[in-house]
């Protein structure tokens, strides 16, 4: 058996390395996008309800940054990484966020 036929056995499924262990089934992304779609259709329903300006956009706000940590703590794996590249992440969201309603507010968005 050569080296690479080696390496190979043992990426697949079951090869007992234990790193299937740490990722959900299907299923469960599958309910994950539904659950997206769901917020989603909240945020459009949430637009066109007629709010004052404030509370329309930090509800559409909120929504979002639901979903920006479903999807990147379940699709992009944060969930499974390092806690430290995971905080490193989310402090650069939260500078972005900052930043972002530092000019809604300079722009007297609100």
């Amino acid at each position: 058996m050569s080296t690479s036929t080696a390496v190979l056995e043992g990426d697949h499924p079951g090869s007992g390395d234990g790193h299937e262990a740490h990722h959900p089934s299907d299923g469960h992304y599958v309910k994950i996008a539904v659950a997206l779609a769901v917020i989603t259709a909240l945020e459009v329903a949430w637009s066109y309800m007629g709010l004052p300006t404030v509370l329309e956009v930090g509800g559409l706000l909120l929504m979002m940054a639901i979903k920006f940590f479903v999807v990147a703590a379940q699709f992009m794996h944060l969930k499974f990484d390092s806690k430290v590249l995971t905080r490193l992440f989310y402090a650069g969201l939260f500078l972005a966020v900052g930043v972002y309603l530092a000019a809604l507010f300079t722009f007297r968005i609100f």
